[in-house]
């Protein structure tokens, strides 16, 4: 097994920067997933590691060995890296069975007979594919399939496995089940694995830490947790969540009751802790933007603590989604508009006037210029 380190790393297209100034260290037996929108430079770091891609500046480590580093002229092959890759196509050869597709990397490899059945064989077990080694892959099924491209990967016994969306041309339900083996597998493997992918719910459910990248920016490494319940910017809060995070333009004041949000239709208190820091940062009387998820503002009727007037305000009903397990409620106060996840037996109606409760030990502040979390 074997850590994987970026440090510095730049990839240019012409004058196009896909991936600017990336540094990432990737754990020895870490699930790490890349997590970022169509373009944003995620991909491009991945085939950097695997050596389809070299750098245009900085350094690629696989365990202590540099295999990237272009101002030393430093480029090993990706056959020289010790990586094994699992792409969204599952690129499977269609005459070969697949007992002979996941053999296939053993057998260039010159790997003794006997030694490719006993690991292929063993690959087949623990990947449920035990009865279907002498079946052609247009004989398969879409997860069969993506399956046998993981024991390809598997059987090669690498010290990093690398995955580009493995799971996306699945559906949905097949999609969750096959998260959750693969989860499984990676634990049960101990391989360091660097995983990409758009769906946050992928990177949530899957990985050990996630690495958010926009416009080939890294925005911020953390646990799922973290990158949830702190996101280090605008951006993160937004991406990560669903419905995301609202975000609303605020002024800060502050009155003889502590420190508030105005947002000009009404106002909300913020916690005493929170109206210190913006206080000792020089935000009083500042715009910011103030963020929480619809998860923390709630029907008045199930909110444990409301202080009308503090946490509390009068909103009009614009849509309800019923979802059985809560129901997404589009909101108006006036000319502003924000998400809020109720209760399932909320009984609001659309039109109607409802008391909702913001849970502001849950609220967030960002700076307006540069987007980033202040608290």
């Amino acid at each position: 097994m074997a850590e994987v380190k970026l440090v510095h790393v730049w990839k240019k297209f012409g004058e196009v920067e896909a991936v600017k100034d990336m540094t990432l260290e990737v754990k020895d037996g870490e699930f790490m997933i890349l997590l970022g929108p169509s373009g944003c430079g995620k991909t491009t770091t991945l085939r950097m590691i695997a050596g389809l891609e070299e750098p245009t500046l900085g350094q690629v480590y696989i365990g202590d060995r540099v295999v990237a580093d272009p101002e030393k002229g430093i480029f090993i092959p990706p056959k020289d890296r010790d990586i094994a890759m699992v792409f969204q196509s599952y690129a499977l050869y269609p005459h070969m069975s697949v007992y002979d597709n996941i053999a296939f990397p053993l057998k260039l490899r010159k790997v003794p007979k006997q030694e490719i059945d006993k690991r292929v064989k063993e690959v087949a077990e623990m990947l449920g594919l035990s009865n279907l080694l002498k079946r052609k892959p247009r004989e398969l099924s879409g997860g069969q399939r993506q399956r046998v491209a993981l024991g390809r990967a598997i059987v090669r016994q690498p010290q990093v496995f690398l995955m580009d969306e493995p799971l996306s041309n699945l559906d949905a339900k097949l999609r969750v089940r096959m998260r959750a083996e693969l989860k499984k597998l990676q634990k049960q493997l101990g391989v360091t694995t660097i995983y990409v992918t758009h769906d946050q719910v992928e990177a949530m459910t899957m990985g050990d830490r996630i690495a958010v990248i926009n416009q080939g920016v890294l925005q911020q490494v953390g646990t799922p947790d973290d990158v949830y319940h702190n996101p280090a910017n605008v951006f993160v809060g937004g991406f990560i969540g669903s419905p995301p995070m609202n975000f609303l333009d605020a002024s800060v004041i502050e009155d003889e009751k502590g420190v508030w949000v105005d947002f000009g239709e009404f106002k909300l208190k913020l916690t005493d802790d929170v109206g210190e820091v913006l206080r000792e940062q020089n935000y009083i009387g500042k715009e910011a933007i103030f963020g929480i998820r619809p998860e923390d503002i709630y029907d008045a009727i199930f909110a444990q603590v409301k202080i009308p007037g503090e946490n509390m305000v009068k909103a009009v009903v614009d849509v309800v989604e019923p979802l059985g397990s809560e129901k997404i409620v589009y909101l108006k106060v006036g000319d502003l508009s924000f998400v809020a996840s109720f209760h399932p037996e909320s009984q609001v109606k659309e039109g109607q006037e409802v008391e909702v409760v913001f849970d502001m030990t849950k609220a967030h502040v960002f700076d307006k210029k540069t987007k980033k979390a202040i608290v």
